[in-house]
């Protein structure tokens, strides 16, 4: 595919994703695209995560995934377009999955898809917004054989 995806693992927990799948998982979300593009995927503690949230969200407590966006300068031009950091809290992604009777890393390629498009400019807003998100996160994660996420909702 035409991303190169850069992975921090910052925390040391067993059922965390390989890189081979966060690539496949970000290759899907990006099939349609004809550009090259670079993002970073840095899986972290509940700590890490809440201190960003805070930070960032103001929400003093941890969050499955955040997205940061990159804006490139226009000064600089590239071939490749980069996209942001995707954070990933593992500890949270893990309790959601059980909660939500999900299997561990059907949650994990929801998570990394959904942050994927939100890099891109999608989001969820606006509940306009949020259907066409959802809908097309539905039809990626399907391609996966992965099922309806908002099915239990």
């Amino acid at each position: 595919m035409n991303t190169a995806v850069d992975v921090q693992f910052a925390i040391e927990t067993t059922e965390l994703p390989s890189e081979v799948q966060l690539q496949g998982w970000v290759d899907t979300a990006l099939a349609a695209y004809p550009q090259h593009f670079s993002l970073c995927i840095r899986i972290v503690d509940s700590s890490e995560s809440q201190s960003l949230n805070c930070d960032y969200r103001g929400q003093d407590k941890p969050t499955n995934v955040l997205s940061f966006s990159f804006e490139m300068p226009e000064c600089v031009s590239a071939d490749t377009e980069i996209l942001g950091d995707l954070v990933i809290c593992a500890p949270v992604v893990a309790v959601e999955a059980e909660q939500q009777g999900k299997q561990l890393f059907d949650h994990w390629a929801h998570m990394v898809i959904h942050g994927t498009l939100h890099l891109l400019g999608f989001d969820h807003i606006e509940e306009q917004e949020a259907l066409e998100m959802e809908q097309l996160e539905r039809d990626l994660l399907a391609k996966l054989q992965i099922t309806d996420p908002y099915l239990s909702e």
